[in-house]
């Protein structure tokens, strides 16, 4: 059977992280700005703690001031921008990969979206503006004409989500610092550094849970028929499943995602299975897919339905980070649930 997350305690645990910053009443830290509000593109309040040097998957950039018109590519991007409160630096928002978090949808729903997916070249230069923001390293493909220096040379900076670049394993402090470099970007220090502290006690809590659990043996399941394409060991993919009392049995693969085959799953045995909800395929045709395989008939999480879900959002470097912890934890170990 899959797991049973209580719903009012799955909504107490989102609803407390989730909320922005900026809504819960934390400043931007320069005195100017209204407490709670989200300052906008020029405010004088974001002048504090320029000029601002930052080096991101090797681009090294000097901003004078915040950037006014910023366009965010993936949505672990958009939300990390939401959470610190600046729609109104945004003039371009695209590619969800499910659905926008409630706590972010007013804010989200103010942002033009440029396109379902990635925009064109054209379209992303149309909205004229200063600062091009992506989730995934295929936010800036060369051939589709978005690489981060041919956009240097349209006077636009960059950032990418420090995970796509990362040489070694990702960590909750490679979360902690992206939020932190973002906010000093956008001139909101306090309100990246109130996030971090909220969501350090939030892992904390799920940590303080956990104490003494014995861990579970997992395999996730993103996609694919002929060979599962999974979460190995380098992606902060890994670090959400071994804090919520997971040990991945892919851990040894050093990708954020990788193919493997069904002949590993069967000899790596995993007690259960988090499959990743995302896409055309349902989760109910991949349990249905894991079900109906007789290869994977002995395997203890299909022979047992031992099944957790996660949104792809959930799993990728953003704010969801630390709620998607205790999320899981909550399905690997129901017996915890408070």
């Amino acid at each position: 059977m899959r797991f049973a997350v209580p719903p009012r305690l799955r909504a107490l645990a989102v609803a407390a992280l989730l909320i922005p910053v900026a809504a819960s009443g934390a400043d931007s830290g320069s005195g100017g700005s209204r407490s709670g509000a989200d300052s906008g593109p020029g405010s004088t309040a974001h002048r504090a703690g320029f000029p601002y040097t930052v080096t991101n998957c090797g681009v090294k950039t000097t901003y004078d001031a915040p950037p006014k018109r910023a366009v965010t590519l993936n949505q672990h991007a958009t939300e990390i921008m939401l959470a610190l409160g600046l729609s109104r630096s945004m003039v371009g928002t695209a590619y969800l990969d499910d659905h926008i978090a409630p706590a972010y949808k007013k804010a989200y729903d103010t942002v033009p979206v440029l396109a379902k997916e990635y925009p064109s070249k054209e379209r992303l230069l149309a909205a004229n503006p200063d600062f091009v923001y992506g989730g995934y390293a295929s936010a800036f493909d060369a051939k589709d004409g978005r690489a981060r220096d041919d956009l240097a040379g349209s006077g636009i900076d960059t950032r990418l989500d420090i995970e796509s670049c990362a040489k070694g394993k990702v960590t909750l402090d490679d979360l902690y610092r992206e939020v932190t470099e973002v906010g000093r970007t956008f001139g909101v220090p306090d309100r990246a550094a109130a996030w971090v502290k909220r969501a350090k006690a939030r892992v904390a809590a799920t940590a303080a849970r956990l104490k003494g659990v014995k861990p579970v043996s997992v395999m996730v399941y993103d996609s694919g028929d002929k060979a599962p394409f999974t979460a190995g060991g380098s992606g902060i993919g890994n670090e959400i499943i071994t804090r919520a009392g997971g040990t991945n049995v892919f851990a040894d693969l050093p990708k954020s995602f990788s193919d493997t085959s069904w002949e590993q799953v069967v000899a790596r045995k995993p007690q259960a299975i988090v499959i990743y909800d995302y896409g055309g395929t349902t989760v109910a045709q991949k349990e249905k897919r894991l079900e109906d395989d007789p290869v994977l008939g002995d395997v203890p999480a299909v022979k047992n339905r031992r099944f957790a879900v996660m949104p792809l959002s959930n799993v990728v470097l953003g704010v969801r980070v630390p709620d998607a912890i205790g999320d899981l934890a909550r399905q690997l170990h129901p017996e915890t649930a408070k």
